[in-house]
């Protein structure tokens, strides 16, 4: 017997659709809202690290992501003008059947998390959000804009940076801007690109491009965060071009074949333990974010999921000890993932010259064991 019999999942991204997953597949009764109406028009492309793709595999869907995207094992840093200046290749441990990254298209992974949970049996409506949450010692009460309603003995609050579940439990924790703004554009890959490869400098603070399949790439430039609302389409164009200019090899394909840019702002928070409040519980990106300086955001969120998933079919029921040991396992880990990115980023604000790689390696060695 688990610990819970009927769930909703508020949120149908990466964290909430492999919480999905894990708990119907084990007989559990879940239900999925997701707000908006198709979860697969979002996006340019994501970079998944080895921890991310160990539990795409465990999940059921590696086979699947790994034809749509792009794997390697290596990375390249460039200077400005094109030149490399260092290689690297993460070699895979023994026995290990994973490669060190994959690239693929941020709305592919969206449908291929989406499908897997509905084959598993989970009841995901989109376009549907929840408009009220009332719980007692015994369940959750929750009230939809659609004019339904259930009980649940579990509400998982997966919805995001904006959460509507983080705010209804009364957290008023917000993410902050941390002072970089990230133009994302997509294009065709050029001939030869077959790795993520970075530039420190130049016209932005980051310029980097990672393969996302066998013709497509997504590519990103890092400057300081601006006021960009008030630009149209062929606006926003003109201005990631001119920084694209800036940067020599295969910036110069990307430049003239890029399509539609979209430009964010990185942010960050961290919520301090507990996670939950009662029977409500917050996972990925509602309980914590980070600028994307190690493509952790995706990874993280699927760790969440993981060890939530693994503790709610492990005990018997819901209780104190049972949020302890999630807090015991994902706090400090995820902790330490946004503290990195954010001092990565502060770094190259300040012109400083940090200790970049040591960093990266502290917290590559930590990610290497599960969480």
């Amino acid at each position: 017997m688990t610990s819970v019999r009927a769930v909703l999942v508020v949120g149908a991204g990466a964290a909430g659709t492999a919480t999905a997953v894990r708990l119907a597949e084990a007989g559990v009764e879940v239900d999925v809202v997701e707000r908006e109406p198709d979860v697969g028009l979002r996006g340019a492309g994501i970079t998944l690290q080895r921890n991310a793709l160990r539990v795409l595999r465990d999940l059921g869907v590696w086979e699947r992501v790994r034809d749509l995207g792009y794997a390697f094992d290596g990375v390249a840093l460039r200077s400005p003008d094109g030149g490399l200046l260092v290689e690297a290749d993460d070699r895979r441990a023994e026995g290990e059947d994973l490669p060190a990254t994959l690239g693929m298209r941020r709305p592919d992974l969206a449908r291929v998390l989406v499908d897997r949970a509905r084959e598993a049996g989970a009841a995901v409506r989109t376009g549907v959000a929840f408009t009220g949450l009332a719980q007692d010692e015994h369940g959750v009460d929750v009230t939809f804009d659609d004019g339904s309603s259930g009980r649940y003995d579990l509400v998982v609050g997966a919805d995001g940076i904006r959460s509507s579940t983080r705010r209804a439990v009364g957290i008023d924790v917000e993410p902050r801007p941390t002072g970089m703004g990230i133009w994302r554009v997509t294009a065709p890959r050029p001939a030869g690109l077959t790795r993520t490869e970075l530039v420190y400098g130049g016209p932005c603070f980051i310029a980097g491009y990672c393969p996302t399949g066998s013709d497509t790439i997504y590519a990103y430039l890092v400057e300081r965060a601006r006021d960009r609302t008030g630009l149209d389409a062929g606006q926003r164009l003109e201005v990631v071009r001119g920084l694209a200019a800036g940067y020599g090899g295969h910036w110069g394909f990307i430049r003239e074949h890029m399509g539609e840019p979209n430009y964010t702002w990185f942010e960050s928070h961290v919520l301090e333990r507990p996670w939950h409040r009662g029977r409500v519980v917050l996972v990925g990106d509602a309980a914590h974010s980070c600028p994307p300086t190690l493509a952790q955001g995706a990874a993280q969120a699927l760790e969440d999921a993981w060890v939530l998933t693994e503790l709610l079919l492990a005990a018997d029921r819901l209780d104190e000890d049972l949020w302890r040991r999630f807090g015991d396992r994902r706090h400090d880990r995820a902790t330490a993932v946004v503290d990195a990115s954010v001092q990565i980023a502060q770094w190259l604000l300040d012109g400083e010259r940090g200790d970049m790689p040591g960093l990266m390696g502290r917290i590559a060695t930590m990610l290497q064991e599960r969480p």
